[in-house]
């Protein structure tokens, strides 16, 4: 898909996914609404995957670190053709398949579960270093955000990479600027992100995270070291009354917010 087509499949995506938080009546929508342009670029022109054989052994890897946005996912993985798309109106539900974290042996296109923040990037450096021993020739993608970044377990994970010389691994930070409570700056602040990943011996890129035409370059860009896209993002992007604000990290619209975010994406389609 070229990038017009991509930011129309991405505005379709954040509908869906904003009227399944509504229905479940729980969701982390801000950091969803920040990471459904990316999680569009990847699967509608990026990853090499094949929705009917999931577990095809050449498929791209990617793992969604941050596994509470498991809902903005579940609607991609859908609208690609790994699960139904009515499915999503289960999301939450007693014996649905679709959890408040992504489950990889229950839901296809799953890579693996995640959830407790920093694990997603160790599992992903391992899941490329298989890529070199094997000789492999798939390329594996991790989205983290950048509270997930304060995790430990990231940066000796970081620092396996280079060691290793995964020029197979992309790791993505979801650089939103909020975590649960408060913003990134008033906790342990990581930023600026790009010259400790550098100190590390990554390539690193720096774009606007909610632009496609600055996301599609930047993931199939290929380097010789392990590359990271740190993506400027917005919290609760394309809803004016999310976007920046901390308390949409875990938060339900009601009635009357549901319907003007519906009618404010709507009017973008």
């Amino acid at each position: 898909m070229q990038v017009k087509e991509l930011e129309r499949v991405a505005r379709q995506i954040r509908l869906r996914d904003l009227q399944a938080v509504y229905d479940a009546g729980a969701g982390h929508i801000g950091g969803e609404m920040s990471a459904i342009d990316i999680l569009t670029a990847l699967y509608f022109r990026v990853l090499k995957v094949y929705p009917p054989e999931p577990r095809r052994p050449d498929r791209d890897r990617f793992i969604l670190s941050k596994g509470h946005t498991a809902c903005a996912l579940y609607v991609t993985l859908a609208k690609r053709g790994f699960i139904p798309e009515e499915e999503i109106s289960t999301f939450l539900q007693p014996h649905s398949r679709l959890n408040g974290h992504p489950n990889c042996n229950k839901v296809p296109g799953v890579e693996t579960n995640t959830g407790p923040l920093g694990h997603g990037l160790p599992v992903a450096v391992g899941v490329a270093k298989a890529g070199k021993l094997t000789g492999a020739g798939y390329h594996t993608y991790v989205m983290t955000g950048d509270g997930e970044m304060q995790e430990g377990s990231n940066w000796e994970a970081i620092m396996a990479a280079s060691q290793f010389n995964l020029d197979n691994l992309t790791l993505i930070i979801d650089h939103n600027r909020f975590q649960q409570g408060a913003a990134l700056a008033d906790t342990n602040n990581v930023a600026p992100l790009r010259p400790k990943l550098e100190a590390f011996g990554w390539e690193v890129s720096e774009i606007n995270g909610n632009e496609m035409a600055q996301i599609v370059p930047a993931l199939e860009h290929r380097s010789t070291r392990p590359h990271c896209i740190v993506a400027h993002t917005n919290k609760g992007h394309g809803i004016s009354f999310m976007q920046d604000r901390v308390e949409w990290h875990h938060k339900v619209p009601n009635r009357e917010q549901y319907e003007q975010a519906v009618a404010e994406l709507a009017e973008a389609l």
